[in-house]
């Protein structure tokens, strides 16, 4: 195949389709990829053609959809302009980019982040969950010693709780109904998971915090509706942060949930990324992926007990049909190429 790409023809169809390989345009490069990572929240449900009628996942869900938007792989050819203008991305530079799952990509020159020499393909990987996660941490507000809840603990919940410790937080509760993604957890001192079934997620902020309750507490279910009872694990004047994205509709009380307990409610979207970095908002997705990078050589950051598959991408028609089926047991699931 000269260019084989992963694309769903139509809902809960997957298949390897070979393509033309694409050539760079002016200001581009041309990747030949290394692995991939597959979206369990979008790319699955994307799949599954199962998203509210009039919602904005319309505009994801048109068929033949190319799927994949993690892409870490090597620079093999420059269009033009690219010489003179990045000249840090010559052919054998690995980069992180924001591409599809396929052996060739394309994508400016601009939007690449070179990926350090000591940084595994593997590592490198979930960058665009780290980009995602760090902006959200960053719109939280996380400060030293507070208390922190993440509501959901798959990949996204997972980097939410250890982006959290690193931003100083002092605890940080992870609450999930499945064992599985709390024995994610990082054994840390100041982790704590929590299963919802078993113990009241209230009850237990208030135990750890002897009744301060949480400062911050992130939504990461995707689910609209526990998002009413996430309020109960902040303090007043809480933080609410919605790094997920919880299609539906939640009905509050807004003087019981908000207006009262003078909660904020923090949306924090990725597209909330400054687009170039300023003296004011320096931190913009490149900014996000080269901490995230840093923290790994600085072994502050573990990312390898978090891939619950691995596969070659000449099955990803079966990975996909497995996820489908049951995506309880996924963690970061990435394509090798």
């Amino acid at each position: 195949m000269a260019n084989p790409t992963v694309v769903f023809p139509e809902p809960r169809e997957v298949v390897v389709e070979d393509r033309e390989r694409p050539d760079p345009g002016p200001d581009e490069v041309l990747i030949e990829t290394n692995t991939s990572l597959v979206s369990t929240g979008t790319e699955l449900t994307v799949l599954s053609g199962d998203y509210p009628e009039g919602s904005n996942w319309d505009d994801y869900g048109e068929y033949p959809f190319v799927a994949g938007y993690a892409n870490v792989g090597t620079v093999v050819e420059r269009g033009d302009g690219v010489a003179d203008a990045d000249t840090g991305l010559d052919p054998g530079t690995r980069v992180a980019t924001w591409t599809p799952h396929a052996r060739f990509v394309t994508a400016a020159a601009a939007d690449c982040v070179v990926v350090p020499d000591d940084v595994s393909d593997a590592q490198a990987a979930p960058f665009a969950i780290a980009q995602i996660v760090s902006n959200g941490v960053r719109r939280g507000r996380i400060d030293w010693g507070e208390t922190v809840v993440v509501y959901g603990l798959g990949i996204l919940g997972q980097f939410a709780v250890r982006l959290s410790l690193l931003a100083g937080a002092e605890t940080v509760v992870g609450v999930d109904l499945a064992q599985s993604r709390i024995d994610y957890l990082p054994d840390h001192p100041a982790v704590v998971g929590v299963d919802p079934t078993a113990t009241d997620p209230q009850e237990a902020v208030a135990d750890i915090t002897d009744g301060d309750m949480a400062d911050v507490t992130f939504e990461v279910t995707g689910n609209p509706d526990v998002i009413p009872e996430e309020f109960a694990t902040l303090r007043d004047q809480g933080r609410l942060v919605l790094l997920s994205s919880p299609h539906g509709e939640t009905t509050l009380d807004f003087h019981d949930h908000v207006n009262a307990p003078s909660i904020e409610i923090i949306g924090a979207h990725m597209l909330s990324h400054p687009d170039t970095a300023t003296a004011q908002d320096p931190w913009t997705m490149a900014r996000h992926a080269e901490l995230y990078f840093s923290y790994l050589r600085q072994g502050r950051l573990d990312v390898d007990d978090l891939f619950s598959h691995v596969r070659s991408y000449e099955d990803a028609p079966a990975l996909y049909e497995s996820l489908l089926d049951d995506r309880t047991e996924a963690m970061a699931v990435r394509l090798e190429w």
